[in-house]
């Protein structure tokens, strides 16, 4: 199995939380097999919305949540 990661966005209350404001707004910035390819696209998301603090880009470590103990071997 792939390392897929899921880099996704969107106007959270709080900077320093991961409470989206609306679920219905969240920009799906893609899937992607690897964490370089993944950093690559939230880096390029959240400089495009560097001046808007209300908004939050994230990497999510999909094959941690399908597969927990694989990166415990």
């Amino acid at each position: 199995m792939s390392k897929m990661h899921l880099v996704f966005g969107g106007r959270v209350s709080d900077p320093q939380t991961l409470d989206f404001i609306d679920l219905n707004d969240i920009d799906f910035v893609g899937l992607f097999p690897d964490y370089a390819s993944a950093e690559k696209a939230w880096r390029g998301a959240a400089q495009r919305t560097v001046d808007d603090a209300e908004m939050k880009y994230v990497v999510v470590h999909l094959h941690r949540l399908l597969e927990p103990d694989i990166d415990a071997a």
